[in-house]
């Protein structure tokens, strides 16, 4: 340490430590407890006792890297937002009659047959999404702290000293979502700063020296007066008699303003990420020389290694700005997967590269032990950390001069589309389809003999010849299925995808697919984000033989599925060593390249799926233009080298569109569906309002939750979109792909639909 630091409470200073730590399992062992108790094959004490070892299991092994400050309360059955919704009792009303508290908690999450779900959007710019809590009027916040003073005492009979973490209030009430008139939730800031005041007495009363508050809100210009609610809020909590040391985290970009205010404030330690941030100002803010500055300077969200050399010359530098420094990670590592030993078939070059989440927490313990007793004392995890980067550097996989100047060449010659009434005119032509023509997003149900096929294809069990039989097997069923249920443009279901991006990464030279590179997407969906590591070409067609198989099943016309350049960027694990405008342009390049061959084919409608439009949008507005300038140019890069009478389609999903709407618009696919069935259709009206005139298909249900919606249900949401959509511009369909329901689920809300389409047309 640089001082000598005096708290204002009784608490030891720590020295490394990280954010939070994943809870999904090494080998996803809580998502199998919690879909297993959902489906009644375990009952609670089972669920519990999966979750208390995994927990038990995450604490022992922070400990023994050496960290001395573990955090706690990290774990989730969902998501942090809804247990903290749990903590200060802000469920929604109409889960009151739920008697268990679990599946009280299950039912705001996921819904049911009689309860409709909270809404669901990204947790900033990841790929995380967060349970939105909702704030009525008549809402009153009460303490419920069962779950954070239980971990705390579990990891007390483990002898650790932890640090529980809770989602900040400022954070909490910004991200949460007014209804039935309320005001703006942050007018309840002080009611909800009394329910924090209670738990960190609660938590003064055992004897916690630590509490992490999480703000990551406050680097972001969500709120106008960050830096006011900051200061307000923290003079508060820090102010109070009886409480634990405060640690303000804070991540995923600059604190900027707030970071003077939150220091004027008595609170003992603050966080900033020094990976999305630069830290520059920190120096400059004299009221930091009594706190703890807690460094996030390992990537908590990327799985580069980390210069160490670089990283201990920012700590060593920022010696003279705190009392101490702590060394972090930036963030939790809730984002990056657990750790590299479970891959055993990376080349030695791009091992050497990555710090999973175990490498990661290695390399906080190992700066923190640079910093305390000089570079000397970790030289050799400085040399191997110095050769890895410049290995990367030299790699010809990185550099590939062609696929650069193929780029160039195409963006020069100005290629575009006609007009969009051009194209609606060639493509009404061309596929004749009725007013309101229904159809689905692209994926149908992973079912089990899907799993067990791709399971054997992997295992060596049968072979390529014997999977692709199996595959079109299931592609028949599924087109047989939509021409019963009486759809309009079919898809074929992709059983052969074990993922929208990890399936194209795994034919994308330039990507690397894990095996067991694992994170939590939402509740208790996982996905493997694939490492995009060099420069990005197509060797071959990637989904056209499946594609033309489904077409020569059916007169109707069946949609080719690809994944856009945006969306498979913010779903990888993405090179940090070049702009992401760059990489996305590559991305773009190789989706091109397919939807010229699928046009090739005979296939008439191209979906170019762009979910994860808003999600990478910079936190900050002065970055916001030009991303989503380069995220346009990419998407138009991918989709303008067909014909204008091949209908490009994209979809969206799970986000605030409000911020991106003009891109939306600019995007100018001929057809855009999007999520609009939990947030009840309100985004028509903000793309109306910038002038948007495609076809737009916005969901009528909601395919997270198990419940099936009724065809009134539906035909009621179609209502609603033709008061802001003329007829012959919309389109029918789900809020997002079938993949995650049931066979039935799928079924019975699919017939629904083409009812529901049925009556509408004949109203």
């Amino acid at each position: 340490m640089s001082k000598d630091v005096v708290m204002s409470t009784t608490a030891v200073p720590f020295t490394s430590t990280i954010l939070g730590s994943p809870r999904i399992g090494p080998n996803r062992e809580l998502k199998r407890a919690v879909e297993k108790y959902w489906a009644g094959r375990i009952d609670r004490d089972e669920l519990e006792s999966v979750a208390a070892g995994l927990r038990r299991d995450t604490w022992a092994s922070l400990v023994a890297a050496g960290l001395d400050s573990v955090p706690v309360n990290t774990f989730s059955y969902y998501d942090q937002m809804l247990d903290t919704a749990v903590l200060v009792g802000a469920l929604p009303p109409r889960v009151a009659d739920v008697p268990d508290d679990l599946d009280r908690y299950f039912a705001a999450a996921r819904g049911n047959d009689d309860i409709a779900p909270l809404e669901m959007t990204k947790w900033f710019d990841t790929n995380y999404h967060y349970i939105v809590p909702e704030i009525g009027p008549e809402a009153t916040f009460t303490l419920n702290p069962d779950k954070v003073l239980g971990e705390l005492e579990e990891a007390r009979a483990q002898g650790i000293t932890a640090r529980p973490v809770v989602v900040g209030p400022i954070t909490f009430l910004t991200l949460s979502k007014a209804v039935d008139g309320a005001d703006a939730p942050l007018a309840r800031l002080d009611d909800l700063i009394d329910v924090y005041s209670e738990l960190l007495g609660l938590l003064a009363d055992r004897g916690i020296e630590w509490v992490q508050l999480d703000e990551p809100v406050l680097v972001t210009d969500i709120v106008d007066n960050a830096a006011e609610l900051a200061e307000r809020t923290y003079n508060r909590l820090g102010g109070l008699a009886k409480r634990p040391s405060v640690f303000v985290a804070t991540y995923f970009g600059e604190l900027s303003d707030a970071l003077p205010a939150l220091a004027r404030t008595p609170v003992e330690a603050i966080g900033v990420d020094l990976v999305a941030g630069t830290g520059a100002a920190l120096g400059a803010v004299p009221e930091l020389a009594d706190k703890l500055l807690v460094a996030g300077v390992v990537d908590g969200r990327n799985i580069w290694r980390t210069d160490l050399e670089a990283a201990l010359g920012t700590l060593s530098a920022l010696r003279e700005a705190a009392a101490a420094i702590v060394v972090s990670t930036s963030c939790s590592t809730l984002h990056v997967p657990y750790a590299l030993d479970a891959e055993d078939d990376l080349d030695p070059a791009l091992r050497s590269w990555l710090a999973f989440g175990f490498e990661k927490v290695t390399e906080v313990v190992a700066l923190a032990r640079g910093l305390k007793d000089g570079r000397d004392a970790i030289s050799a995890e400085i040399a191997a950390s110095h050769a890895a980067i410049e290995s990367r550097k030299s790699d010809p996989r990185l550099n590939n001069s062609r696929v650069r100047e193929r780029i160039s060449a195409i963006v020069a010659s100005g290629a575009k589309r006609g007009s969009a009434d051009h194209r609606r005119a060639a493509q009404q032509d061309r596929l004749k389809l009725p007013a309101l023509p229904t159809t689905t997003i692209g994926s149908y149900p992973q079912t089990s003999a899907i799993r067990i096929a791709r399971a054997d294809l992997r295992s060596g069990k049968i072979a390529a010849a014997e999977y692709e039989r199996r595959m079109k097997a299931e592609i028949a069923e599924v087109i047989k299925l939509q021409e019963q249920l009486g759809l309009d443009v079919l898809v074929h279901g992709e059983p052969e995808r074990n993922d929208m991006v990890q399936y194209f990464a795994e034919q994308l030279d330039g990507f690397f697919a894990t095996q067991n590179g694992w994170v939590q997407s939402y509740g208790s969906r996982c996905v493997r984000p694939p490492i995009l590591y060099g420069d990005v070409t197509r060797p071959k067609p990637m989904t056209v033989e499946w594609i033309m198989y489904a077409q020569s099943l059916t007169d109707k016309p069946v949609k080719g599925m690809l994944t856009g350049p945006v969306t498979i960027l913010a779903w990888s694990f993405v090179r940090d060593d070049q702009p992401l405008a760059d990489t996305a342009a590559q991305v773009a390049l190789a989706i091109r390249d397919e939807t010229v061959d699928l046009q090739s084919a005979g296939i008439a409608i191209i979906q170019v799926d762009e979910p994860a439009l808003r999600e990478l949008l910079p936190l900050r507005s002065k970055d916001k233009a030009a991303y989503l300038n380069w995220a346009v140019d990419a998407f138009r890069l991918s989709t303008s080298g067909v014909e204008d009478s091949t209908q490009i389609h994209t979809h969206l999903c799970y986000s605030e569109f409000g911020e991106v709407i003009g891109a939306i618009a600019d995007l100018d696919a001929d057809v855009t569906s999007i999520e609009a069935a939990r947030s009840h259709m309100e985004v028509l009206g903000d793309l109306n309002a910038v002038g948007f005139s495609n076809s737009v298909g916005p969901g009528v249900y909601d395919i997270h939750s198990p419940r099936v919606p009724g065809v009134e249900e539906i035909a009621t949401s179609l209502r609603e979109a033709l008061d802001a959509v003329p007829a012959e511009r919309l389109w029918v369909n789900p809020d997002c792909g079938l993949k995650t329901r049931t066979t039935d689920e799928v079924t019975e809300s699919l017939k629904h639909l083409v009812a529901a389409a049925a009556e509408v047309r004949g109203r």
